[in-house]
């Protein structure tokens, strides 16, 4: 585990873009190609506007994606494919994109997405942490057992307040309860994991990750057992660990 504490969100993001793109190039001179996993939210949003300015071979990078609510067509403002669509994708010549459609028949959408990521490890895994201590959508208790790759997950009060404390719907009521998601398991498979935690609202979600021992209820201690895990976070979500 490495910890990397910016003074600003912004600082992060450009940090953990150079080290996204240094992975990435490796990979790409040692493999000939490269594939990710890329989260959403505004905690990513100076992270993404950084990526896109890297010197990346994106012809050869396969992106996958994490979660997507159940029941919002791609056009919704807080749909996460647009979001990628709109902050990544249509920025660089990507070799090929495999968002997370929760339209039409959802069970054979999840089954063709996870016959293409198991077809070749995942080099990176960009992966969030959300206030309520989760990765992906993957709510506490998270399940840490399911070797599926992606699954159908009910999400809790408090993610759904995030969605709308980050200006993504009017209401908790708007929200959507349900959403597919990759699992626990299936992120830890990533042979890297970067994940890009700023905020003050993330200060306890970080605290809890950090000082918490392997939980279910904070779903995020699972990413502490990972080889290589590289936590980006700024002054604000650091606060709460800076004298430890």
């Amino acid at each position: 585990m490495v910890i990397d504490i910016s003074n600003d969100s912004a600082s992060s993001g450009r940090k953990a873009a150079g080290l996204i793109a240094r992975v990435l190039n490796k990979t790409i001179e040692s493999a000939g190609e490269a594939r990710i996993v890329v989260s959403t939210g505004s905690s990513q949003f100076d992270m993404f506007q950084a990526l896109v300015r890297e010197n990346i071979d994106w012809k050869k990078v396969e992106v996958f994606h994490l979660d997507e609510y159940i029941g919002l067509p791609v056009t919704h403002n807080a749909s996460f494919r647009k979001y990628l669509l709109e902050r990544f994708i249509n920025l660089v010549p990507v070799r090929k994109f495999h968002g997370v459609d929760t339209e039409g028949d959802i069970d054979y959408q999840i089954k063709m997405l996870s016959s293409e990521l198991r077809k070749k490890p995942v080099d990176l895994g960009i992966i969030g942490i959300g206030v309520n201590g989760h990765i992906a959508f993957n709510d506490p208790p998270a399940d840490f057992h399911t070797k599926d790759a992606y699954i159908i997950v009910k999400l809790d009060e408090q993610c759904r307040k995030q969605q709308v404390d980050e200006g993504w719907f009017g209401s908790v009521s708007e929200v959507p309860e349900n959403a597919v998601s990759m699992s626990v398991w299936q992120i830890m498979q990533c042979r890297t994991i970067i994940s890009v935690v700023p905020h003050k609202v993330k200060s306890h979600a970080v605290y809890k990750t950090l000082t918490t021992g392997l939980t279910p209820d904070v779903p995020a201690t699972m990413l502490k057992t990972h080889p290589d895990w590289y936590l980006f976070l700024d002054l604000d979500s650091a606060s709460e660990i800076v004298h430890l």
